[in-house]
């Protein structure tokens, strides 16, 4: 049964490439999905093919959720117009965002993207401490606006990528498995691992104080996304913000792709490393799809705004539509128990991803937080060499299995889950036992790993391990780039 499509498949994908830029990203390149409808977390092609949504963190209370769009529907059939005009949608949102996160944080900016919010925090930043310098995290991504390519390294890194300004400064990730500073390499505890991080943060601060005067602010995502799923070790955010502060910066918490309750025992992922940031910016899951995100802040930081006489106006930034489906978002996540689920689920999945590990080798490391999950997929444990193609392999083969997963991190080789907060128990066992299928056709004969400490393998690899290499040679021989 076909669904809605105004043209067949191979004309949409003619005039797309006449008409889009070829430099917009596109999933499965060579054999490109073309999605019509979508339905809590599954997702469906122009034949009517469903699939299960295991990427989409934007569709957070899952596509399509019926109090959402009657929201949107009935806000837009009554009025949508700037926020130069009182309306009740807006300061109802803005109360509401306010009641969950922590004082001092308590006044609001409404703008349409991640991208948006970090501008104007970077903004608000450097209005508010008079400095320039901005301390950033390797491999961190915080939007496409030119200001925030300027800070995100994810993008700064690539061949093609812009030069990183002077003012710019990037500090290491704080990544324990395969970052500058790793357990068991550097035989030392979480909180040491996290100390020595937080370190290299204060020796950046350090300089740029002796050189400029003082830091503008310390940005990062509370849990690194594009970065491959990184979970800071607990203590590092409360270290750092403690040297950003005595270096005169303030700290803004990127909470685009993992707020709103992602990580389960919180609302804010900040809150999982007990730090009250400055400034917050949220926006994806936000407003389901719709365009809607925010920034957060202190009642000193906003008056500072203010204080510059020059006034802040978003055209579409807090619209009234805008906000009412950002309530209902909010009402979904209440009223469904989406904390509690992305809990349960997130420590289920994760359990039954550690379980993979015991089996497949190729598994390096496995690491996340509620319904944020990352798979490390390793040639060699002891080298943790990055299974790159290997993990292209499985995004293909998992889409073969109408399952959409994606790939991320410095080397691509890191299986990211990030699904909508109504996935399922269930859907969790089917994509994992997807997932052990999968890996077993990479696997060959190999024996189960057993011989594991703290989820890092101590004892060496046998030689067999490049039969994983020849193995997926043989299978993506056919495999297009995507």
């Amino acid at each position: 049964m076909a669904y809605l499509q105004s043209m067949p498949k191979s004309e949409t994908i003619r005039l797309r490439e006449k008409h889009v830029g070829a430099a917009c990203q596109l999933f499965f390149r060579s054999s490109p999905l073309k999605i019509v409808r979508g339905v809590a977390q599954f997702m469906y092609d122009e034949t009517g093919e469903r699939y299960l949504d295991c990427i989409n963190n934007v569709a957070h209370v899952g596509h399509c959720h019926p109090h959402v769009v009657e929201a949107g529907r009935n806000q837009m059939s009554l009025i949508s117009t700037n926020n130069r005009y009182l309306h009740d949608e807006l300061v109802i949102l803005a109360e509401r965002l306010v009641k969950t996160l922590p004082e001092p944080l308590s006044v609001c900016f409404f703008v349409n993207s991640g991208s948006e919010a970090n501008d104007l925090a970077l903004r608000l930043a450097r209005i508010y401490t008079k400095n320039k310098d901005v301390v950033t995290l390797d491999h961190a991504y915080h939007g496409h606006l030119t200001s925030m390519i300027d800070v995100s390294p994810y993008k700064l890194n690539l061949p093609g990528g812009p030069e990183k300004p002077e003012w710019v400064h990037v500090a290491p990730v704080p990544d324990v498995y395969r970052g500058k500073y790793t357990y068991p390499n550097d035989s030392q505890s979480e909180g040491e691992l996290a100390e020595m991080y937080a370190v290299e943060v204060d020796k950046i601060c350090k300089e740029i104080v002796k050189k400029n005067g003082g830091v503008c602010a310390f940005i990062a995502e509370s849990l690194q996304s594009c970065g491959g799923q990184i979970i800071p070790p607990d203590g590092y955010m409360k270290r750092v913000y403690e040297h950003v502060r005595e270096a005169s910066g303030v700290c803004i918490a990127d909470e685009v792709q993992v707020g709103f309750g992602r990580v389960g025992t919180h609302m804010w992922a900040f809150e999982t490393q007990d730090v009250v940031p400055d400034i917050v910016t949220i926006g994806k899951p936000m407003g389901n799809g719709h365009p809607v995100a925010a920034v957060i802040t202190t009642p000193e930081i906003a008056k500072s705004f203010a204080d510059t006489g020059v006034e802040y106006f978003n055209t579409y930034g807090g619209n009234p539509v805008s906000c009412a489906i950002a309530n209902a978002v909010l009402d979904v996540i209440e009223e469904e128990r989406l904390l509690e689920r992305a809990t349960r689920v997130g420590s289920h999945l994760l359990a039954r991803c550690n379980d993979l590990k015991l089996k497949h080798r190729l598994i390096g490391d496995v690491r996340g937080r509620g319904l944020f999950v990352g798979v490390e997929l390793v040639t060699d444990r002891e080298t943790r060499t990055p299974a790159t193609a290997e993990a292209k392999h499985i995004i293909n083969r998992m889409r073969e299995e109408k399952i959409l997963i994606s790939r991320d991190g410095p080397d691509s080789n890191v299986l990211k889950f990030k699904p909508p907060m109504v996935f399922t128990t269930q859907d969790a066992d089917r994509l994992v036992d997807t997932l052990d299928r999968v890996l077993a056709e990479l696997d060959g004969n190999r024996a189960p790993v057993t011989n594991l400490k703290l989820e890092v393998l101590v004892t060496p690899i046998s030689k067999d391990m490049t039969q994983s290499d020849a193995i997926v040679n043989k299978n993506i021989q056919s495999i297009k780039s995507s």
